[in-house]
């Protein structure tokens, strides 16, 4: 097979990859919009723990081959909390073996290990890359990234208040903290992503932040309407 053909084939895989995993992740909170408006109130259908575990995978397999380093970073142990939630519901309904539990704990955790070690891989990749270019564009690069990181940072923040809920409560739950973290994480990675041309997880990003300012809305709405409010 000729070289640059088979390399084509495959640049055009991986993209369809990454087309598919942002589909499947950023429609969840389409999905939980739709929901969620239907019920007149902020809620997490099960259907949304399905498609972040789908499109988490399929975006972090995407990204570690285009070699972004915020996106492999944002989904690198996106796997284990949206595995724990999905654990909680299906225990919750009687569906869960306690040895198929553990099993999918112990794979989730080696997923999210092995996805660590290429996220090191690939940011000593944009190191040595930056050590090549001029100061002043090394520098702008450095800047742009370091705002995806405190996105990500906030994203990964939220999941880890929902997942602490989560497990005081023995049951999936989000609180109003993760909406509010979510707008800001989302802005400060869809202007990184925008600078970088990072466009599957650019689009992704920015359609999600309406959504985000919805559940807040809805959160308030339900909240004033709740007994014994003024």
């Amino acid at each position: 097979m000729i070289p640059h053909l088979a390399e084509s084939n495959y640049t055009s895989a991986w993209h369809l990859l990454g087309a598919v995993g942002s589909i499947l992740f950023y429609s969840r909170f389409c999905v939980q919009w739709f929901v969620s408006e239907r019920r007149g109130e902020s809620t997490i259908p099960v259907a949304f723990w399905y498609l972040s575990a789908a499109g988490s995978l399929s975006l972090l397999a995407y990204a570690i081959i285009t070699r972004s380093p915020i996106g492999a970073l944002g989904q690198c142990f996106n796997i284990v909390v949206y595995t724990r939630n999905l654990i909680f519901i299906w225990r919750s309904r009687g569906k869960l073996n306690p040895v198929v539990g553990y099993l999918l704990q112990f794979v989730a955790g080696m997923i999210a290990l092995s996805a660590i070690a290429f996220v090191v891989f690939i940011w000593l990749g944009e190191y040595n890359i930056n050590k090549t270019v001029a100061p002043e564009i090394a520098r702008q690069t450095w800047i742009w990234l370091a705002v995806g990181v405190t996105g990500q940072l906030l994203f990964a923040g939220r999941f880890l208040l929902q997942w602490i809920a989560t497990e005081r409560r023995g049951e999936s739950t989000v609180p109003p903290s993760f909406w509010y973290l979510s707008v800001a994480a989302s802005i400060l990675q869809a202007a990184c992503f925008l600078q970088r041309q990072e466009w599957l997880f650019f689009i992704g990003m920015a359609l999600t932040i309406f959504i985000y300012l919805r559940n807040i809305a809805l959160l308030k709405t339900t909240a004033a309407k709740a007994p014994g409010t003024t």
